[in-house]
């Protein structure tokens, strides 16, 4: 049964992991997290590495999932924002020579998207879009049961299309799917619409004490959810659509007006069939994302 061997490089924490494909299931083997602040890439990476040297299982292949912007063909991190020190790094080639495996670089949401078709909600699909639905709004795709990737592994920045010709901004543009789909934006929408600060986390405790006003704003941000899948349902006629992270903890307030939203702009047969769920693996997908990388490249 394959070994493999994931980092998933992320701007607050990174982190190695050994895990074993038993059957199309993960068993996760071992695993150090480091911070990352304040330190540089080799300082993050080295004792990451030394980790799984140390381990008495060797992995096939390791896959390193990240932020973008990256160049995947080359195995290049360019400038993730997130990531200063891991600027124009060649990490591809500096972690295989100190591994002796080959090694793959994904963006994260590209990552996440394998991890949640291979091992997750996305299962037995072959048409399937993952979204992350966090602090900013990007996809993974999976057509024809193949990650894509475009030209130049910059498919899925589904955040910078625009929705409305104006409103909160996402991805250096207003009124844009990120802009009201994604934790930054959502802050931005509550203060455009209330005069006062706030979080997708307050609105979502607002809206469990039973706040009208908070439970009226998870209805017009799952509406304009459902405008923007409607799109990728038109384009790419999905059999599935994935959302993690805010869409997974406010599940209850956000499906119903997203399924509204969605009924209302896509066409209908392009909604036979479909199913908009959850993601499954929870905040274990960075792990699974980064080893599901190495999965790929033996596969």
């Amino acid at each position: 049964m394959p070994i493999y061997a994931g980092l998933d490089l992320g701007g607050t924490k990174c982190a190695a992991i050994l895990a074993r494909d038993t059957d199309g299931e993960i068993d996760f083997l071992a695993r150090k997290e480091i911070a990352t602040a304040g330190k540089t890439w080799q300082e993050i990476t080295d004792p990451l590495l030394a980790f799984l040297q140390d381990q008495s299982e060797r992995p096939e292949a390791i896959g390193i999932s990240c932020g973008g912007p990256l160049d995947g063909k080359q195995g290049i991190i360019l400038t993730p924002p997130n990531l200063p020190s891991f600027w124009n790094v060649n990490i591809c080639s500096y972690v295989s020579d100190k591994l002796g495996i080959p090694a793959a670089l994904q963006n994260d949401a590209d990552a996440c998207g394998l991890a949640e078709w291979k091992y997750g909600a996305g299962r037995g699909t072959q048409c399937m879009v993952f979204l992350t639905f966090g602090t900013g709004l990007g996809a993974g795709l999976i057509l024809g049961g193949k990650l894509y990737t475009g030209s130049r592994n910059l498919a899925g920045e589904v955040g910078h299309i625009r929705l409305k010709p104006d409103g909160p901004e996402g991805y250096r543009k207003c009124g844009s799917f990120e802009g009201f789909c994604s934790g930054g934006g959502i802050a931005q929408y509550i203060e455009m619409r209330t005069g006062k600060p706030g979080t997708a986390k307050t609105l979502y405790a607002q809206a469990e004490a039973k706040d009208p006003s908070a439970l009226q704003l998870w209805k017009e941000i799952g509406e304009h959810f459902g405008e923007g899948l409607a799109v990728l349902v038109d384009i790419l006629n999905p059999e599935r659509i994935v959302a993690g992270s805010i869409f997974t903890r406010a599940y209850k307030y956000l499906y119903k007006p997203a399924m509204e939203g969605l009924r209302r702009e896509a066409l209908p047969e392009s909604l036979e069939g479909f199913a908009l769920v959850p993601a499954a693996l929870g905040e274990r997908i960075g792990d699974y994302a980064a080893v599901s990388i190495a999965a790929a490249m033996t596969h």
